[in-house]
């Protein structure tokens, strides 16, 4: 007997076909169940693409790129009804995509007026669309939701592999014309093979007319209601254009100190912070979340109690502030403090400038247990001019923790190991981190000068511009770069887009233009850490993950510091390169750098210099990890198979790679991880990085205290500069035999 199809049951066997070519999946079930969905072509990918979805599970990850390839399968009809030309080509026209988009104004006109019809037609011919298949589910469809170039009414035009070439095209739309090429070559195969990522406001905004590349900023806000106005002004701008923004609040003067004389008078930092509460929710980032700020303040301000509070769910609200987030600024002494349970005080700012003659934040430990601040902490404390405090260092310590295990924050900045390690400390100082806790470059107000009339009519406001920090990001992924041996040519082009994003980027306020030109900071990050682990079959909690980690970061700050001096030579230095650690050679002593490799890389940038002032730091990367089908940052995963959940989905999703040899590695996640043996990790890469990571502690919510106790001074001993979130699970959690020790 002869089986007729339909011709819709004929169209949908062929999409299924496309979609499981190559993949080691009994297919038989799903068809089946297909077949009974016939309906119009979008409601059929939507229904084929769910039905896959639920096929996955730990025995079965692949589907996950079933779905994907029918996802893509979509995108390219979409994409060739919307541009006029025959789907099956997947890819069309690139130059004539370019014209359209730049026509209707969604890109920027730089593409087609810096690059020629026959450099894009040459661009256009190393375009890969078999590289799609490297993309799972939630990647593909992250990507495509919320970065993907389309009209104002969202119908698809750009394709992902285009996606990738229009930044590699703008990154590098100023670089020579006779290398210009090869090199948007080198960053759209960097790119598209999954190797690496650049920061999600790059991949957002990159090649369109509007939109800024930077991710993160942080403002150091003065003592006076000009400084505290203009911030805010500042921040708005920021926010309103996608960046994540810290702030430095510890110079302002704390409830009831004096204005102008008058004592009593100030009302302290607490409802200036809830004004940056109402910006960041009333400003939110090109409207698609409200805005991201994280304030911090020195441990020993008079204010400090009341910030600790800040985010707690009970007590009076007119006190609290829920949608920033805090940060704790920490000094060495305080730590001792608390470690042998003595006392701390607490001062207001203002008054100590006023009294001592200088401003505590502004100096810090030059070695672990001495140094120039507590030689003026002390002077504070023995001063009888002074109004303070005196408050046992473990009382503050349980407040922090009690509003870390309830809302996650505060950050830890340990202000003296950060500034000890500063390669710029010859011009400034660091007070906090940013708003992942990653970023780690010296700070310093911006100072107004003077208001006046010019020409009648115009009212000229006259500043001397503060060190604004901007933090300019891209990561590799670990999982995929280390396995197929490419660092080194990855990071040589890596570096350059970095820097390049320096000079074409266009940020919404002057300082921050100024301060990027004058240090030329860039953070190459890292992510995929488990994702590698599980590959090496090397265990999370062994000494073989802490050498691995040691070794590997060296390998990477090695190749980024060689790669910056040797853009240096092509571009010159970062202006701020005489008297740096850099240039005296200290940066690698510091370090303790001293086999014969290290030695000639000191000598060449002590010779030529370096062209980024700042180079590493590991952000977090959650979106664009799943962009890239690996783990996040250097985190643990939560569950080998689990449901990534946001606003707008829910994708079930499972480990990368996961399979029978890799499954134990993957097996103890997060929460049931030993955070000891992170702690130790995360010490041997900071040695390596110059600026910070951002570093989670995953406990269960039954952590007793003295544990997460342990947890913080152990970070602070063993020379962490920062650490992000206490996420704290809710439920129990079976097998932690580690948090109960």
């Amino acid at each position: 007997m002869t089986i007729t199809t339909t011709k819709p049951e004929q169209e949908i066997n062929h999409i299924i076909d496309k979609a499981v070519r190559g993949l080691d999946l009994d297919v038989d079930a799903y068809q089946k169940k297909a077949l009974k969905l016939l309906s119009n072509r979008e409601e059929m990918y939507e229904s084929l693409i769910k039905l896959a979805l639920e096929n996955i599970d730990e025995s079965t990850p692949d589907w996950t790129y079933v779905a994907s390839r029918l996802y893509l399968q979509d995108l390219y009809r979409q994409a060739a009804e919307n541009r006029h030309y025959d789907a099956a080509i997947r890819y069309g026209n690139f130059y004539e995509l370019i014209q359209t988009l730049t026509e209707k104004g969604i890109y920027a006109n730089k593409i087609i007026t810096k690059y020629t019809k026959e450099e894009i037609d040459y661009l256009a011919e190393q375009i890969d669309p078999k590289r799609d298949l490297l993309f799972d589910y939630l990647g593909l469809f992250t990507l495509a939701t919320r970065y993907l170039a389309t009209d104002y009414e969202k119908n698809t035009y750009e394709l992902p592999q285009e996606r990738w070439m229009i930044i590699a095209m703008y990154v590098m739309q100023d670089e020579p014309l006779s290398k210009r090429s090869q090199l948007v070559t080198e960053a759209y195969w960097a790119l598209s093979n999954l190797y690496m990522t650049v920061a999600t406001p790059t991949l957002t905004n990159a090649g369109k007319s509007h939109g800024q590349l930077s991710s993160c900023f942080i403002d150091t806000v003065d003592d006076s209601l000009q400084s505290i106005y203009d911030s805010n002004t500042d921040i708005a701008k920021l926010s309103k254009n996608g960046g994540g923004i810290g702030v430095y609040m510890g110079k302002i003067r704390s409830r009831g100190s004096s204005i102008k004389g008058y004592t009593g008078m100030s009302s302290g930092v607490v409802p200036w912070i809830k004004q940056l509460n109402n910006t960041a929710v009333n400003v939110d980032q090109l409207g698609t979340r409200k805005g991201a700020i994280a304030i911090y303040l020195d441990i020993w301000h008079m204010d400090i109690e009341a910030f600790l509070d800040l985010k707690l769910n009970n007590g009076d609200d007119r006190l609290r502030a829920h949608d920033i987030f805090t940060g704790v600024s920490l000094p060495d002494y305080f730590m001792e403090q608390v470690d042998k349970r003595g006392d701390w005080y607490l001062f207001d700012p203002h008054e100590v400038r006023q009294v001592m003659g200088y401003s505590l934040e502004d100096f810090y430990d030059e070695e672990k247990t001495r140094g120039s601040w507590r030689e003026r902490y002390q002077e504070c404390v023995d001063s009888k001019l002074l109004s303070k405090k005196k408050i046992p260092a473990i009382e503050i310590m349980k407040r922090i923790m009690k509003s870390q295990l309830e809302s996650g924050t505060p950050f830890m900045f340990y202000r003296d190991e950060v500034n000890r390690q500063n390669s710029n400390h010859h011009k400034g100082i660091i007070y906090c981190s940013n708003l992942c806790t990653e970023i780690t470059q010296n700070q310093s107000p911006t100072e107004f000068l003077e208001e006046f009339l010019e020409n009648d009519n115009t009212i000229v406001k006259k500043y001397k511009s503060g060190d604004y920090v901007v933090c300019n990001l891209s990561s590799i992924n670990l999982g995929r770069a280390v396995p197929d041996d490419i660092l080194e040519r990855l990071i040589k082009i890596q570096i350059r887009m970095l820097d390049n994003v320096i000079d074409i980027n266009t940020l919404p306020i002057k300082q921050t233009q100024l301060t990027n030109q004058k240090y030329r900071a860039i953070g190459l990050g890292t992510f995929g850490w488990h994702h590698l682990l599980a590959l090496e079959n090397l265990k999370w909690e062994s000494d073989e993950a802490v050498n691995y980690a040691d070794e590997l970061y060296e390998k990477i700050a090695y190749l980024t510091i060689t790669n910056s001096m040797e853009l240096s030579k092509e571009k010159g230095n970062y202006p701020c390169f005489a008297g740096s650690k850099w240039h005296t050679g200290a940066y690698f002593s510091q370090k303790g750098y001293s086999d014969e490799k290290w030695l000639a890389l000191r000598n060449d940038v002590a010779q030529y210099g370096i062209r980024n002032g700042y180079l590493m730091a590991v952000a977090p990367n959650s979106t664009t990890s799943m962009i890239a089908g690996s783990t996040a940052s250097i985190d643990p995963i939560f569950n080998t198979f689990y449901s990534e959940e946001k606003k707008d989905f829910k994708i079930p999703t499972t480990a990368p790679d996961l399979n029978h040899k890799t499954y134990d590695i993957y097996r103890r996640s997060a929460y049931i991880l030993d955070q000891r043996w992170s702690v130790r990790q995360n010490a041997a890469r900071q040695k390596h990085i110059d600026q910070s990571i951002s570093f989670n502690f995953y406990v269960p919510n039954t952590i007793k205290a003295s544990v997460l106790l342990d947890l913080h001074l152990q970070a602070w001993k063993e020379g962490l500069k920062t650490t992000y979130y206490v996420r704290s699970s809710s439920n129990d959690i079976e097998e932690c035999e580690w948090c109960e020790s």
